[in-house]
C-alpha cells in the first residue's frame, strides 16, 4: 500500500504529538525539530524507529542526519517510500 505525502504528514505529526506531547499548533512543515519542538537526537531516533513501524520500511539513521524540520522528515520518508 502506497502512502501519500498527506498520509505521511498526518502520521508524522500524530506521532510527534503523541510521543513528545507537542501541541498541534506548533506543528508545521517549517517547524524545526530541535529548536521549535524541543526534540533531541534520542527523540529523533525514536521517531525514525516509529516511522519504520508505520511504513514497514527499514530506515538507516544516517538517512535522517540532515533533517532539520518536519518538512525535511516528510520529504525523506516520502522519498524512501518511493524507492
Amino acid at each position: 500500500m502506497m502512502l501519500s505525502r498527506e498520509d505521511v504528514y498526518e502520521k508524522l505529526t500524530g506521532l510527534i504529538q503523541e510521543m513528545f506531547e507537542v501541541p498541534a499548533e506548533k506543528l508545521s512543515l517549517d517547524a524545526r525539530l530541535f529548536e521549535d519542538l524541543d526534540l533531541d537526537s534520542i527523540d529523533a531516533v525514536d521517531l525514525v524507529v516509529k516511522l519504520q513501524g508505520l511504513t514497514g520500511r527499514k530506515f538507516k539513521p544516517e538517512e535522517f542526519k540532515s533533517v532539520r524540520t518536519i518538512g525535511d522528515v516528510l520529504d525523506r520518508v516520502h522519498a524512501l517510500l518511493q524507492e
